[in-house]
């Protein structure tokens, strides 16, 4: 594994299903009741993140202390990033402190690349989600829920079914999504209306339907995406109850699923937009179980990247 985590291309698939595996055995670790792990004991790991995202942060503080990491938790908002500060400026502060590894979540894609690339810190960069580019450990951990739930222990998706539902355009979660499961073998639709697509999006070797209702009951795994208002500067659909009448999971559409698809939602939720209250909430969601294995897989994550060359 290369020695930072910037795109779900930075893995080829024994790496990535390395991790899913590694992330597995934590698991049953944790379930034996050893809760932390003295595995990166004298590290630092800095949670550097210019856009909010509790569940993000929170989900990577947790799995870094869990494997006895110092961690840093670095908010732009009120920092000096605030007052001027650049991106440089910020690296060199936290090469200075000693950082081994930083988890970086901006709104400019490619910045996560850029810290990596700039030469200015030797730690390992993590991409916790760069504008509407990537995020690969969300990723990660849907692939890992979908391994889990389907009782796919090599996370051999071959005749899996995904549908990824919704703002397609501003989703970086989509975007790492897609590269993971066709890696793994699973076979995508993307369902959204037209103006929730991206240009060029034939390209990206999925299928692409306008008609959540035709294409909802033969899929296995129902991926609901947040719709995005606040990287909305246009006009995308006629009214929020437009969209919800065509594109949202409500309980009717919950009826026609197949008895063991599971519905999932990378968070957080517009409850009664893209996905309804009992929808969220029914036994088919598995919602919770990808906040539980973020953990876990950004535990693995982190052990790949900071244990050393022989453990990766």
């Amino acid at each position: 594994m290369k020695n930072h985590l910037l795109s779900i291309n930075d893995l080829s698939r024994d790496e990535a299903v390395a991790i899913l595996a590694t992330a597995a055995e934590l698991g049953r670790v944790s379930e034996g009741g050893q809760k932390k792990l003295p595995t990166l004991r004298g590290r630092a790991v800095v949670n550097l993140f210019f856009e909010d995202s509790t569940r993000t942060r929170i989900s990577f503080e947790s799995a870094a202390k869990r494997l006895s990491a110092d961690v840093i938790n670095f908010s732009a908002k009120g920092s000096s990033v605030s007052k001027g500060e650049s991106l440089k400026d910020t690296a060199q502060t936290l090469q200075a402190m000693g950082a081994d590894a930083v988890v970086i979540r901006h709104g400019a894609s490619g910045a996560a690349q850029r810290l990596a690339d700039s030469g200015w810190i030797s730690a390992s960069v993590i991409n916790a989600g760069d504008g509407t580019h990537e995020h690969p450990t969300q990723a990660l951990l849907d692939a890992f829920t979908i391994g889990e739930k389907f009782g796919l222990a090599t996370y051999d998706f071959s005749g899996l079914k995904v549908g990824i539902v919704g703002d397609i355009l501003h989703s970086r979660v989509a975007r790492s999504n897609v590269l993971l499961l066709k890696k793994l073998g699973a076979s995508v639709t993307l369902i959204a209306p037209p103006t929730l697509l991206p240009v060029g999006v034939e390209q990206w070797g999925v299928a692409v339907s306008y008609d959540f209702d035709a294409a909802l009951k033969n899929l296995d795994v129902v991926m609901m995406l947040r719709i995005q208002s606040e990287r909305m500067h246009d006009l995308f659909f006629p009214s929020a109850r437009e969209y919800s009448r065509a594109y949202g999971l409500d309980s009717t559409r919950l009826s026609t699923l197949k008895p063991k698809a599971i519905v999932m939602h990378p968070g957080p939720m517009n409850r009664g937009l893209e996905i309804s209250a009992d929808s969220a909430d029914s036994l088919q969601s598995v919602v919770l179980a990808q906040v539980t294995n973020g953990v876990l897989v950004r535990m693995s994550v982190l052990y790949h990247l900071l244990a050393g060359a022989s453990n990766s």
